[in-house]
């Protein structure tokens, strides 16, 4: 199938399109939608503005509307962007999320197309093992209990799930951030031609959330 991919630089997206590749599907286009507001109910916001450098470091064109972020709304905007591509169906990383999965089914069934969700439904133990093996994944935005400034910027490793594992257990924090716990951005994935090197960051923090924004970054030779 000939797929639009919908990006956020975040990893379930991201993980979706590596899944997608891994099958046998082309991916010819990403399609990021950035909300204006920060309590999008559909669309992840922090640095949403890196989806320009992912496109390029993975090689596949980039379609983007700006949407106000509107609950509902902001599903015209998505429609939009869709109609204007040319493909056989949309890549989606949702996991969970039925308010996200419906909508995006929604419109895909009114565009004539075929909704692609990889992930959904999959164990978040096993399936964010198999994120940290192929992807360079940081967390970029938190907002849970147990979660501190600390956190932002930490890469995913084996360290990282124990530590998410004990937070589940002692606080529920969802291991795959569904709950909004924390929100995050890939660095390098298999189908990444050049990985992504982070150059300025800046956190913010605001007494029990916080997000780490880039100011600058760069695309540069994978190793």
């Amino acid at each position: 199938m000939k797929l639009a991919a919908l990006i956020s630089g975040g990893k379930d997206s991201s993980f979706a399109i590596y899944r997608a590749l891994q099958e046998g599907h082309t991916v010819t286009d990403l399609v990021t939608i950035k909300p204006e507001s920060e309590d999008s109910y559909m669309f992840h916001s922090a640095n949403i503005h890196l989806t320009d450098l992912i496109s390029q470091a993975c090689g596949i064109p980039l379609t983007s509307r700006t949407s106000s972020g509107e609950k509902e709304k902001e599903l015209d905007d998505l429609k939009d962007a869709l109609r204007s591509l040319k493909v056989d169906g949309v890549a989606v990383g949702a996991i969970e999320s039925e308010y996200q999965a419906s909508r995006v089914r929604r419109i895909c069934s009114e565009l004539g197309l075929k909704m692609y969700a990889p992930l959904w439904h999959m164990e978040p133990i096993g399936l964010l093992g198999e994120m940290i093996k192929c992807m360079d994944i940081r967390i970029v935005k938190v907002a849970a209990a147990g979660m501190d400034e600390s956190w932002l910027g930490r890469r995913f490793d084996e360290t990282m799930l124990e530590d998410l594992k004990s937070l589940n257990r002692r606080y529920r924090v969802h291991i795959m951030g569904e709950g909004g716990e924390y929100e995050t951005l890939v660095l390098d994935a298999p189908y990444y031609r050049k990985r992504i090197n982070l150059l300025e960051t800046g956190n913010i923090w605001m007494g029990d959330h916080g997000v780490m924004r880039v100011i600058k970054a760069e695309l540069v030779e994978k190793d």
